[in-house]
């Protein structure tokens, strides 16, 4: 736990109880005078003392564990706090706190501001009037987009500044440079070339391929074929590359798309980029951070968009944030009006889904990056194990007022979460009761008495989230299936105590603790997982609930219809025709289907 007699913690703490109640900022500094964190606050003292407030989670005591000093700006109103949040984080760069440095950089494509502009691909943006296209995450089709530059448009390729020259480079004796140095292409013409690479990069290439197959047919005339087999390819191409580019089409906005996964410390935020109905571009920014998914989230879109380019008009985000802050930072510092807001269905959340997918995917990956060798090696030492436990499982409790109860069963390979083994077990005992040991003791049962009838890999060990009554109640199932050998352990939230099953004293670990960060990403992703479940059920609930409201369809076809589907997404993008012969209902009962859903998005 976190060291309250040090001499740096009682400090830090007297320094918050001495704050003012005024809006502000404050910069969070360990030992050595290093600022670790930058955080905004309405009220500085009301803020900031609930860092030392007992019984905290992990990311806000490490945090604290490491403070030392704590300082302070007064500022008239929150949104100044929140200007300034983002101006102290880019001169600090805090190690907690979200940097878009720290992000995964995708190669963008770059178009100097110059009398004869260069286009090449780049990892850095510079504010010096230069256009940037991307971000792309997949190089090669980065490189299909420079090589169709290289071939079609003739332009400079020089690292240096342009000089004048007597003499062409090779690039202009193989055909991809227009010598400019030599004065053998105007400016306007050369310009009349950068238009074009803009449209193709923009995804207006139809005048282009029009162009490329009347150069095509002209060539196949007068039996040229080497020349027609060009165009051919390179009509190919673009069709290749503009084709993924396109998304459903469904405005001419601009639109954004901003979710965030979190495993703390580490975070991911996707972000997805559509104009004119087209994906121009999405990236993954990947940081350690001690904020909430919203505080995160928020001190990521004020960074993101202080540099003023490709400003959206609406912005969907997957978590709440302060919605009337990040309006006046836009309509304020930027000058540009943006709606925000969390959907909920319909197209915008699908899209959302989709980046907070490619979110999840990052943060597991970093995840699994880590090195917990140490770590498992001190849960054998501090749990009396036989070995490093490579495998283990936990479950976690997931219910609505008796409604919708679920357990997660999770599964971690090599200290990281191993996804493809987690499953989900829909509590089937308890007719509408609220009760956590019966709903373990069926999720412990029916897990393992599969593992011993099918002979499938035992865990190393079993985590359980909750305190003694949990976990002797999975004890007692494991000692009835035939598993009295595989240990079990539970986490306590509240001060994440490790509880035993054989009788042996609570135990806590310091927080620092490498074994510790284990046990508490097993148990936190256990939480998440169950508590998605639940979620989803609710969900299923609701939309049988929606189905049947239509005239027409009743629990028989409700049935058909989620068999068929899955979810009400994947209906609302179906014609009435196709929904009828695919669920088996009437043409008229799927025609008030999709009236209503459309009516409710």
């Amino acid at each position: 736990m976190v060291d309250r007699s040090s001499e740096g913690f009682n400090n830090a703490r007297q320094q918050a109880r001495s704050l003012p109640q005024n809006p502000g900022c404050y910069l969070m500094k360990d030992a050595s005078g290093t600022v670790i964190y930058v955080g905004k606050a309405k009220n500085l003292h009301r803020r900031v003392n609930q860092y030392f407030l007992p019984g905290r989670d992990l990311k806000t005591q490490a945090l604290v564990e490491k403070i030392s000093r704590i300082e302070h700006i007064i500022t008239g109103n929150e949104y100044e706090a929140l200007v300034l949040e983002n101006n102290l984080i880019k001169k600090y760069n805090p190690h907690y706190n979200i940097l878009l440095k720290d992000g995964k950089s995708y190669p963008v494509i770059r178009i100097t501001d110059e009398p004869f502009p260069k286009v090449f691909t780049t990892r850095r943006i510079i504010d010096d009037g230069s256009r940037y296209f991307g971000p792309f995450p997949d190089g090669t089709r980065t490189a299909v987009f420079m090589d169709l530059i290289d071939r079609l448009f003739s332009l400079r390729k020089c690292s240096t500044p342009l000089k004048k020259r007597k003499v062409p480079c090779l690039y202009y004796h193989i055909g991809q440079c227009s010598a400019p140095c030599c004065g053998l292409v105007s400016e306007q013409d050369y310009r009349k070339n950068v238009a074009k690479v803009i449209e193709l990069l923009e995804g207006r290439s139809e005048s282009l391929q029009r162009r490329l197959r009347q150069e095509m047919t002209e060539a196949s005339k007068k039996l040229d074929f080497e020349t027609a087999a060009r165009c051919r390819d390179l009509i190919a191409s673009i069709e290749a590359v503009t084709q993924e580019q396109e998304v459903q089409s469904f405005a001419s906005e601009s639109r954004d798309y901003a979710a965030i996964e979190m495993r703390p410390p580490l975070c991911t935020v996707s972000l997805m980029q559509i104009r004119d109905g087209k994906l121009l571009g999405k990236a993954l920014y990947r940081a350690q951070t001690l904020g909430s998914e919203s505080e995160t989230l928020l001190g990521f879109l004020v960074q993101y968009y202080s540099d003023g380019r490709e400003l959206p008009s609406e912005l969907y985000v997957s978590h709440e944030i302060d919605y009337s802050l990040i309006k006046e930072f836009f309509l304020h510092e930027l000058d540009h009006a943006v709606s925000v807001e969390v959907p909920t269905t319909g197209k915008h959340f699908r899209i959302l889904r989709m980046a907070g997918e490619n979110a999840r995917r990052d943060v597991e990956l970093a995840c699994r990056s880590i090195d917990n060798s140490a770590g498992l090696a001190e849960l054998e030492q501090v749990l009396g194990l036989s070995a490093p436990p490579a495998l283990i499982e936990g479950f976690d409790i997931a219910q609505l007022s008796g409604k919708y109860t679920v357990s997660s069963l999770i599964s971690f390979r090599d200290g990281n979460p191993d996804p493809k083994n987690y499953r989900r077990f829909n509590i089937k005992s308890l007719d509408g009761a609220i009760d956590d040991y019966a709903s373990i003791a069926e999720a412990v049962r029916r897990r393992y008495t599969r593992v011993v009838n099918e002979n499938l890999p035992r865990p190393d060990l079993i985590l359980i989230d909750g305190g003694k009554g949990q976990v002797n109640t999975a004890r007692d199932v494991l000692d009835e299936v035939g598993l009295a050998d595989v240990p079990v352990v539970g986490l306590a939230k509240e001060r994440e105590t490790i509880v035993f099953d054989d009788g042996r004293p609570d135990l806590n670990l310091p927080l620092s603790s490498a074994a510790l960060r284990i046990l508490i990403a097993v148990r936190d992703e256990c939480h998440r997982f169950a508590t998605g479940a639940n979620q989803a059920m609710r969900s299923k609930d609701v939309s049988f609930r929606i189905l049947q409201s239509v005239p027409g369809i009743g629990p028989a076809s409700s049935e058909k219809l989620m068999k068929a589907y899955g979810s009400m997404d994947a209906i609302l993008e179906d014609k009435p025709e196709d929904i009828a012969k695919k669920a088996g209902i009437s043409l008229a009962a799927a025609q008030r289907l999709v009236k209503k859903l459309d009516v409710s998005k």
